[in-house]
């Protein structure tokens, strides 16, 4: 049955970016009414152990959420959940969902965040709803993947990037015979290194991913029944298989916007405050495409701590209250007994400085462009990844040796003493 909604701030989005811009705004003082609307029946959850924890079993669906429903409703914010947002009238600021419910807003904040880019999005024919044919963005397609990952099944995932590459390792500890294949001549070739890359495809080699780099996928042997039985690659390779995962990135979630006529160019555009071309609506985290200070142009970003940031700069712009300050973008991928944390952006970089033993497993990789440390790869390095993240904001100067010399402190690195 459909509902009519008021409210002063709408967020369109419970993820969570979506679920932090509530909270964030009652933290800063916001009165009116909040209603946050998502297309999931689930509160605001944390996305990043659907590939890892979920899928082996290690954390359920209650240890994902964010927070629980009381503390939405303690802090008298109002939840829309399983509504799917069809139309915004920026005229009359009116949302219409997809069962004729409608929500009325004196500021919208867009949290649309991004979709997994299908095969045959980019011209692989394959019905996309095959039987067996997965992508990971939701708790929903990780509990449609989790029971067809048996012992002894035969999983090819498509791309070496974190979400192929976390899947191939939980899969690897559920004994499912793993063949990861990467268009690129290196694994997680957009994100890091040559020397980070071959350290990552020693580590699945050895806990016995089969890897082909520079093959792509060409088509798909199919059963009467729809499931594919065997995926062929570019090179005339035949993967005989019982499932297909495909990490190939993702796509914004941007057509809600750009139909109601806001900007959109790779993400729905915002300026330093996440404010839209329209003067009520703001837009947030994985949708949004934003003046990044670091990366020194207009960049979208599918990060949590971005979504997060984001969350309380649009909070902050609401309430007309000082902003958090731009900080250097950061990830984390967690495979086997290894945790990946990055800082910075690290394209154009011109060196690589190695700290540490990469045959120990634990190592940080500096990444330079013109002397300045622009980013950094700590792997199982966790209690020296705060340095890294000063270091990378300080935009100073520093020689390969020093960053390599492990008799130096790093702390006193990140304190400013430069080369």
């Amino acid at each position: 049955m459909s509902s009519t909604h008021t409210t002063d701030v709408l967020v369109i989005g419970a993820g969570q970016g979506g679920g932090e811009a509530a909270v964030s705004l009652r933290r800063l003082g916001h009165t009116g009414a909040i209603l946050v609307a998502g297309d999931e029946p689930l509160l605001p959850y944390r996305r990043p152990p659907l590939s890892k924890g979920l899928l082996t079993g290690e954390v359920d669906l209650d240890d994902l959420l964010d927070r629980r429903a009381e503390a939405y409703e303690s802090a008298g914010i109002d939840t829309l959940l399983g509504a799917s947002a069809v139309e915004i009238d920026t005229t009359d600021r009116v949302v219409t969902f997809a069962d004729g419910g409608t929500a009325t807003y004196e500021t919208l904040i867009l949290a649309t965040g991004a979709r997994a880019r299908t095969l045959a999005s980019i011209g692989i024919a394959v019905p996309d709803d095959a039987p067996n044919l997965h992508y990971l963005r939701s708790v929903a397609d990780a509990e449609r993947l989790r029971p067809q990952l048996r012992a002894g099944a035969r999983l090819v995932v498509v791309g070496g990037g974190y979400v192929g590459l976390e899947v191939a390792a939980s899969s690897r500890g559920r004994g499912v015979a793993v063949t990861v294949i990467e268009g690129q001549d290196r694994l997680l070739a957009r994100v890091t290194a040559p020397v980070v890359s071959e350290f990552y495809r020693r580590v699945h080699h050895d806990e016995g991913v089969e890897i082909l780099l520079d093959t792509s996928v060409a088509g798909f042997t199919f059963a009467p029944d729809g499931h594919i039985t065997e995926v062929l690659c570019d090179d005339g390779t035949v993967l005989p298989c019982d499932l297909v995962v495909a990490g190939i990135g993702g796509v914004a979630n941007v057509e809600l916007a750009a139909a109601a006529g806001l900007l959109v160019e790779n993400g729905i555009v915002v300026d330093e405050h996440c404010r839209t071309s329209d003067p009520h609506v703001l837009a947030i985290g994985d949708c949004a495409a934003f003046p990044s200070v670091h990366a020194g142009t207009t960049i979208r970003l599918e990060s949590v701590p971005n979504a997060l940031e984001h969350a309380r700069v649009a909070a902050a712009t609401v309430m007309q209250a000082a902003a958090p300050t731009q900080s250097p973008p950061w990830f984390w991928s967690d495979q086997y007994d290894l945790k990946l944390q990055m800082v910075g952006l690290s394209a154009g970089h011109d060196q690589v400085a190695v700290r540490g033993d990469m045959s120990a497993r634990s190592f940080i990789a500096f990444y330079l462009r013109e002397g300045v440390v622009v980013a950094a790869d700590a792997v199982n390095s966790s209690r020296d990844f705060g340095w890294c993240k000063k270091i990378v904001a300080l935009q100073q100067e520093f020689s390969v040796d020093q960053l390599q010399d492990t008799d130096a402190a790093l702390k006193d690195i990140a304190r400013g003493v430069s080369a």
